[in-house]
């Protein structure tokens, strides 16, 4: 595995400043730090800021084709490489290799070839209004500064980047500092395919290098990924300077499954819902309504296939269930689960800490729980399944509707109108019917409510990168009153 091989990248090259504070790469299947990089310091950040605003008029001039072309080299590459950054992903990360390889720089890739098929397709339109028309064009914000989450470090990173540099935009993209390796790599290719110098910018730091880089008067536009506290912060300065603000948050989402539903797909959709990544995805469905009718049976379903799980060394592409990604974030998932015990949920498989290097925790899941437990209010971000009983439709209905969160939502049922009727009444802006957190580029990804602002992927995304310009053509005198 090539590591990268200093803390940033800026202007289409690798840059250290060791006057940054020291943040430690940690492997989370040992506790083994991996790697170090230093927080920017203000000259690397002016430094970013300045590569990416120079580079920013020529970018844009370059024709969609042009940008696409950059974009789909950039794709090709990630792709032949994908086993090495799928390594680092994992070592930053501690996701298993076995997931990794196929849900990680994978999608990244698929992201910068969406977006760069279409960069040649975006354009405006025409109004004929007699002999006078008006055309639109659609045209790059500017300058745009991308804030990444621990949970997906390389797939994020293209997420934002793929769409941005797609209308002409450049970045300044800002890693969490828990996983501060992997978007360097995607600069490091980016730059390779093609992009010129100060296109695509990485900067390490914690919140106020984010901060920084968002109070800045070059900057248009900020995407963030991340929790909904860190959203309030993230809006609120962009508000301050009038900024463009695109906000993937989390969620506490609900899974109904009925009882007329495929049992196996259910359970595939709770474990996909709540133990992939180890539970560390936004978009889980935590709170799992299971009809009163089979819930005895998909609890027993549910337990015989997690003690299928292989909890191990993640860089053993064997191993189906790896750690957390960090101490810290262990202590807050083993703190809710006291809570749920506390509270009167029933434990029925895991709850602990497993007793081995690592922030390993057994996959766990409660039953009994009700609304108004903690579990089952607040985001735990840990393979932490909750089942809660329901018998009448219009009741789950409510019960699922009743969280300020509305990221995403499912349905498991085999009467296709009521697949569609209950969805329709969901409040979440990301929902599968008999399936979970499948989530291709080509869709739009987003939530409502506390659960976020925008869209990204799919052609949704395309509006949050881009403005319209409208232009008047009067093809006759100018008639006017004096």
């Amino acid at each position: 595995m090539t590591q990268p091989t200093a803390s940033h990248f800026v202007n289409g090259a690798y840059l250290e400043d060791g006057q940054g504070a020291a943040i430690d790469s940690i492997f989370p299947a040992t506790g083994a730090p991996v790697a170090r990089v230093h927080s920017a310091t203000q000259a690397v950040i002016e430094a970013a800021l300045a590569a990416a605003d120079a580079a920013q008029p020529a970018w844009a001039a370059l024709t969609g084709t042009e940008r696409g072309r950059i974009l789909r080299r950039a794709a090709d590459l990630i792709r032949q490489r994908n086993r090495e950054l799928s390594i680092l992903e994992t070592m930053d990360t501690g996701k298993p290799l076995q997931e990794t390889l196929v849900a990680d720089a994978t999608s990244g890739a698929d992201a910068l070839e969406y977006f760069g098929g279409i960069a040649a397709s975006l354009g405006g339109e025409h109004l004929q209004l007699g002999a006078d028309f008006v055309y639109t064009k659609r045209e790059p914000l500017g300058v745009c500064v991308g804030i990444g989450a621990w949970n997906y470090p390389t797939q994020i990173a293209c997420w934002k980047a793929a769409p941005a540099l797609a209308c002409g935009n450049t970045m300044v993209f800002k890693p969490s500092e828990t996983t501060p390796l992997c978007a360097l790599k995607l600069a490091e290719i980016l730059h390779e395919a093609g992009a010129p110098p100060g296109v695509f910018n990485v900067v390490q730091g914690a919140g106020a290098v984010g901060a920084a880089l968002i109070g800045d008067d070059r900057v248009a536009k900020v995407s963030l990924t991340g929790s909904v506290p860190t959203g309030r912060k993230v809006y609120g300065a962009a508000a301050a300077g009038l900024k463009h603000a695109t906000l993937e948050l989390g969620g506490k989402s609900p899974m109904i499954v009925f009882d007329d539903a495929d049992l196996e797909d259910a359970v595939s959709g709770a474990i996909l819902g709540n133990f992939y990544s180890t539970g560390q995805i936004c978009s889980n469905g935590t709170r799992v309504f299971v009809h009163k009718r089979i819930k005895a049976a998909f609890l027993e379903r549910l337990t015989a296939r997690l003690a299928k799980a292989k909890i191990g060394d993640p860089l053993d592409e064997t191993v189906s269930f790896g750690p957390m990604v960090s101490e810290a974030q262990l202590n807050i998932v083993l703190g809710y689960i006291a809570s749920g015990i506390e509270e009167g949920a029933r434990l029925i498989t895991g709850g602990k800490r497993l007793d081995r290097p690592g922030y390993f925790l057994a996959p766990t899941v409660f039953a009994e729980v009700t609304d108004e437990m903690t579990i089952a209010r607040e985001e735990i971000f840990g393979p932490v399944l909750s089942v809660l009983d329901f018998e009448d439709e219009a009741e789950v209905i409510a019960r699922a509707n009743a969280t300020p969160y509305g990221l995403s939502a499912g349905v498991f049922t085999n009467d296709l109108r009521r697949g569609h009727r209950v969805i329709a009444r969901l409040e979440a802006g990301t929902c599968w019917i008999n399936s979970y957190n499948l989530t291709p580029v080509e869709a739009p990804f987003g939530g409502v409510k506390h659960s976020g602002i925008g869209r990204e992927n799919g052609k949704a995304a395309i509006e949050h990168y881009s403005q319209l310009k409208t232009v008047y053509v009067g093809m006759g005198p100018v008639d006017a009153p004096f």
